[in-house]
């Protein structure tokens, strides 16, 4: 039985040129990749992009397949996961969204489709912390995040990490995870800090 990965949201606003490609590419230092076994640090991630960035990407290679209100580029990022592009109507407006999706799994790109759909319909503008840690995650610098290796327990090697202030210890490395409230907001844009919880359902 084919597990699909997690569709999440890995970057609050729409991206620049440059923020799109950086987050093509937020995975470069991860051991998985070197591994070639990093289909699942991809898939399911999306974000959201502009008018001009979704026709330039359109323009760049023949598509894959195009049908209705998304195309796939016919470049791999790995192994069976690729670019998927939508241009979809959201509240009466057209909006662009890009998202990795594993094409061994048929229903990937609806799925993703819908879950988009379902995230940005949402009636007040709010961020869980799982998209709070994605945003800080993928807004670092790569010199100030990385992934835990040889001097961490063997339990958190490759987990997600970044540099923290923490006073008169100066900056110290911790799991993305383990950030505490105040940390994650001491590391969001000034915009995002005060945004809501979600109301669960």
């Amino acid at each position: 039985m084919h597990t699909s990965p997690a569709i999440r949201k890995i970057f609050e606003g729409v991206t620049s040129r440059r923020e799109m490609h950086h987050m093509f590419n937020r995975h470069r230092g991860a051991p998985a990749v070197a591994d070639g076994d990093a289909g699942d640090l991809f898939a399911g991630e999306w974000f959201e992009i502009a008018e001009c960035d979704y026709e330039y990407m359109l323009d760049i290679l023949p598509p894959l397949f195009m049908r209705g209100d998304m195309f796939a580029l016919s470049e791999y990022m790995i192994g069976s996961v690729t670019s998927i592009f939508f241009a979809l109507s959201i509240d009466g407006r057209t909006r662009w969204f890009h998202g990795y999706c594993d094409l061994s799994d048929r229903g990937s790109p609806d799925r993703m489709k819908a879950a988009i759909i379902d995230r940005e319909t949402r009636p007040v503008r709010a961020m869980t912390r799982e998209e709070r840690l994605e945003h800080i995650w993928s807004s670092t610098h790569d010199d100030y995040r990385g992934y835990a290796g040889e001097r961490w327990p063997a339990a958190m090697h490759r987990k997600l990490t970044v540099l923290v202030y923490c006073g008169g210890r100066g900056t110290v490395l911790k799991l993305l995870d383990d950030l505490t409230d105040d940390e994650v907001s001491a590391k969001l844009p000034v915009q995002l800090r005060h945004l809501p919880q979600p109301v669960a359902a």
